[in-house]
Parts: structure tokens; sequence; C-alpha cells
């Protein structure tokens, strides 16, 4: 028995012993997606918190590529008092005034976004706010938020948000956004007003409640719309493991995209001037850990490259809650991007304060990889244990932002390029690794194959295998209309290089392909045989007489629409519904003539 059972044990190194899995990334450069923004990289700060505007805090905030910076703190923005440094009913730190804050902000590099008071504010309060920040001490606030979460005032049930205002109703906040956008713009032109949305398919969005006629999101953006510059959205996604947590960002491109819908459908007349600002989020899951910091650059990348103008970590300090151990490492359930230095019931103490919690080290990454005016382009895995993200910067350079969500084992990844051919030089490749206190950066791997650590975050920085001098320049925002089953599509022209523009080229972006719909000499193309009902989104690029091709065009995506004609009707009716699901009835009817067979 003995000997039956040494010989049924392989040997080390023979073909019994673990490998590596291995997985495939497609790096699409056709398939251009958002430009990275100058505000992108946010975080929240907090009239309670003693280290807020302090030199540490503006420093290590800096050093990460940070550049919003949100004030006074969530849903202390509805009972905050600027002019006296109060939120009757909360604590508030000494020296967090705004002054104090604005100094951090500044010497951190970045540009604040401010809670005007809704809850128990007046417009006046706000304008005059407005006035002392950008007339008086000539800050240059440029983003101003009406409120914080108004939906959590009591017209749905629950009860967290301060309003005073005795009709709490979508309808009255609506109103006093444009109220707030009046007076705060008649102190200032110059500001952008944001106005609260509930998150698609998160609560409350889809329900109308009592006395209303409609939701909170087709309620405020119909009478605001014309009035706002920006929606704000916050986003907690649930989940009770890491692993189901850093399924979640799979969410955000059809979230952005129902909120882009809606603001088209509702908000009026030029909506397209209307941004999209993620100033709340979190992860469920290993808040102070690794899972942290994976969920932290999956998430702002996403958002990211969907057009979102900056997403804000909720927030620098918050303080423990419940220690665990997450990946190995003590996490404490303390929201902050920061230690606290607070001890727990069970006697465990955070590190020192202002100790840098993994999802730190998620957003100095994410500065590392995507800088302003950067193009986001599809990058995909075909492992989803591998998440993907990739760059190409306007000197051509590509950066491959690359995620191991596996906590126990390595990952083999081959990289294959569309549209773009790397330098057969070894790239410079920065990891952060779980457990790690620092980015490491070494010259490793090839252009098209990396191992990834367990639990990591990898960043690949690529240059072109020959730099096209003189091609030509990137054709602008295209537009279009579609029926059920055409698209009429228009763009800017690209400006000409070193040789004339030939023609442009149209492509649809097929997961992480590219399928050429046509091209045109001119600056518009018509699409045919498309599906009713389907999502679509493309690119233009321009290619010169040269035969050089141009970086892609921002990406238009649009819907068709029904079928114009029909043999049956498609009805749906509601039986059941909540916060963000509902049972339905599906009805077809036949109209058409109905065949009786041979």
């Amino acid at each position: 028995m003995i000997a039956v059972l040494a010989a049924a044990v392989p040997a080390a190194g023979t073909a019994g012993a673990a490998t590596t899995p291995t997985a495939t990334v497609t790096v699409n450069a056709r398939a251009g997606l958002a430009t990275v923004p100058d505000t992108g990289i946010g975080i929240n700060h907090a009239v309670w918190d003693s280290q807020l505007g302090t030199g540490q805090v503006a420093d290590l905030y800096g050093a990460a590529g940070v550049r919003t910076m949100r004030y006074p703190g969530g849903s202390y923005g509805d009972i905050y008092h600027w002019k006296d440094n109060t939120a009757p009913g909360g604590y508030v730190a000494p020296n967090t005034d705004f002054d104090t804050f604005m100094g951090g902000v500044r010497r951190a590099g970045a540009q604040p976004i401010i809670i005007a008071n809704y809850g128990t504010g007046t417009p006046e309060e706000a304008a005059d706010w407005v006035r002392y920040a950008n007339v008086t001490k000539g800050y240059g606030v440029k983003y101003w938020e009406i409120g914080n979460e108004l939906y959590g005032n009591g017209h749905y049930g629950a009860n967290w948000e301060a309003d005073n205002h005795a009709d709490k109703s979508p309808t009255a906040y609506a109103n006093g956004v444009v109220a707030y956008a009046d007076a705060m713009k008649a102190a200032d032109p110059g500001v952008k007003i944001g106005a609260v949305l509930t998150t698609p398919a998160n609560w409350p969005d889809g329900i109308v409640g009592s006395g209303d006629t409609a939701t909170w999101n087709q309620t405020v953006l119909s009478i605001a719309g014309p009035h706002i510059d920006f929606v704000i959205l916050h986003w907690y996604p649930s989940g009770s493991t890491a692993a189901e947590a850093l399924t979640k960002p799979e969410q955000i491109t059809d979230m952005i995209y129902l909120a882009r819908e809606q603001i088209t459908r509702y908000a009026g007349a030029n909506s397209g001037r209307i941004g999209i600002s993620m100033t709340e989020t979190n992860t469920p899951v290993g808040m102070d850990t690794q899972p942290g910091a994976l969920f932290a650059a999956d998430t702002y990348s996403s958002l990211l490259e969907n057009g979102v103008f900056t997403v804000d970590w909720w927030d620098t300090h918050n303080g423990g809650t419940k220690l665990s151990t997450v990946a190995g490492y003590p996490d404490y359930g303390d929201s902050g991007l920061l230690s606290s230095a607070t001890c727990l019931e069970d006697g465990s103490c955070e590190p020192a304060l202002n100790t840098p919690f993994a999802p730190y080290y998620g957003l100095k990454m994410l500065s590392t990889f995507a800088r302003p005016g950067d193009q986001y382009v599809r990058a995909a895995a075909d492992d989803p244990l591998v998440g993907a993200h990739a760059v190409r910067r306007p000197n051509g350079d590509l950066a491959v932002l690359l995620l191991n969500k596996d906590p126990d084992q390595a990952r083999t990844v081959t990289l294959d390029y569309a549209g773009y051919t790397p330098a057969a030089a070894v790239p410079q490749v920065f990891t952060f690794t779980n457990g790690s206190t620092s980015i490491s950066s070494a010259a490793a791997g090839t252009s098209s194959s990396q191992t990834l650590p367990p639990y990591s975050l990898t960043t690949v920085m690529l240059h072109p295998a020959a730099a096209a001098a003189g091609g030509p320049g990137t054709p602008g925002q295209p537009t279009g209309t579609a029926t059920d089953r055409t698209a009429a599509i228009s763009w800017p022209a690209a400006a000409p290089g070193a040789h004339p523009i030939a023609k442009y080229e149209v492509y649809r972006q097929v997961g992480t392909t590219s399928e050429q719909w046509g091209e045109s000499t001119g600056t518009s193309l018509d699409v045919g045989n498309l599906v009713p009902g389907s999502r679509y989104t493309v690119n233009v690029l321009a290619r010169d007489t040269a035969g050089n091709l141009s970086a892609a065009s921002p990406p238009l995506t649009f819907t068709t629409g029904a079928p114009a004609a029909s043999s049956c009707t498609v009805r749906m009716t509601d039986a059941n519904d909540w916060a963000s699901g509902f049972v339905g009835g599906i009805h077809v009817t036949a109209t058409g003539v109905v065949g009786t067979g041979p």
C-alpha cells in the first residue's frame, strides 16, 4: 500500500506540478473612450476631521495625484454654515473652516467642489459663499453642488438627510435648485451648478413618491435641467465578500449610460452640456486592504472612461468600526483613505495617524496610469479575475492597467493590440501588491507578456514602435440621429498633419474589436441595416494621403428606435415594483395576417 501511494505522488517539476493560470488581454486603440479630465481623481474632506487642510494630508494627496477635493463632507453639507464654520447637530473640529480647506487644496495642486447647504440654508447664504470665494478671495471655485442626497429627506420613507423645507418632494428640490442657481450665478456667472440625482438601479431610482407624478430624476431634470451644469450621483454597491465586491464595477457602463439617457430625455435642449459627477463611492468589503485598492482603481477607471468628470472617494478620515482580516491583513472597516489612529472596543488600534490604507495606493496607481489629456481606449480580458484598462497619451505612448483579482494565484497575461504596435524594448512596469506600503517600479516582462502577482495592480508603460510624425489630427466629437434601422453620423473635421486628409473611417465598437462601418471623404456617413432597439458605440478616425491613421475620436453612443413597422405589438405591464427592480408582464399581440399553414 505504501509503495502504491508513493508511486502516485508526482516528483517535483513533473507534469503534475501546479501551473500559473493564463489570460489574454486585448487592447484596441481604435476604440476610443472618454478623455481623462483634470478633475478625475477626487476625494472627500469633512469638517469633523481635525486633519483637514494640514500640510501632511495635502502633501499625501498631492503625491497621489488627487485633483479634486469635496467639502464640507457628505450630509454635513445640509447642516453646515460656512460663515461661522458651524453645523448645528453635528461636530465641527477646530481649524476646519473654508479658508483652511482651501489652503490644503492649493498646496495639493487640486481644485474644490463645494456642497451648498440646501437642507437648512438659503440661496442667499450660498450666493454669499460664491461671492466670498471667487470675488473677495479669488479662489476660483468652479463646481458647486446644491445639497447632498436630498432624496433621503424622508419623502420616500428613509430619513437621514437634513431638510427643513415643509415640502420635501422632488418638485420642491428642483425649484430650490433653480433659485440657488440663479442667486449663485448672479454672484459669479462662471460657476457650475450641480443637482442631486438618484443613481440608476439604486434606491430610490424608479420610485414615484406619494403625491408625485414622476420619479425623482425625471422631476428634477425636467424643472432644473436648463439651469444646471452637472448632476451628482453616489454609489455604494453591496457585497458580502471581496470577490463579490470586485464584480460590481461591471455595472458602471450601463449605470452611466442610463443616467445620460435620462438627462437627454428630460433635461431639455442642449442637455449634452450637462456633466456627470460621482462625488461619493467606496467598497463594501476591504475598505482598508487590497480589495479596496483593486475596487478603487477599477471603479475610477470605469467611471472616467464612460465620461464622468470627477470621482470622489468617501473619505479622508472616518475611523475604524470593526476589525477583521482580509486577504491576510487587518481591516478596520474604516472608509477613510488615511488612518485616524483610532482604537476599537476589542483593544485593537489602527496604525499611526495619516498612514495610507491600500485604496490610497489604488488612487496613486491610477494617477500614474492615466493622466489628464490621455484618452481611454477599450481593453478587456478573457478571464473574469483579470481586469484591464488602457489609455493612449497625446504623444502616442500607451499605458495598460492590469488587475489580478485572484487573492491566491498569479496570472501570466498575454497582451494583444489592435491599432497599435508597441516598441520591442522592455517596458517600465509599476506594481502594487497585497500588503505593500508603496508602488514598485522596474523594467519587466515584454509588451506582449506580463506576470501579475496575486491580488495586484500593475501598470505597463509602452512606446510606439514608430512615432507617426506629422500624422493627422483627431476628428471631433461625432453626433448622430437614428431611426429604427438607420443612423446619420457627422463629425467635426480633423486638422491635417504633414499630408492632406484623404478620408474618414467610421468604426463600431464590438467588445474589444472594431467593425468598420464605412468611410467618407466628407464629414458625415449614413449607415443602414441596424437592429431596432439596439445600442451602438462608434468612433471616427482620419487617414491621410500617406496612409497615416489618426487617434480615435471621442465615442458616440446611440440607440435605434422601435421597429417602424411590425406584424405584432408588445406591451409591458407593471405587476409589482420596488427600489431597483420590478415584476412585469409581457403581452404580445399579432396585428398582421397570421398564416394558417399548408
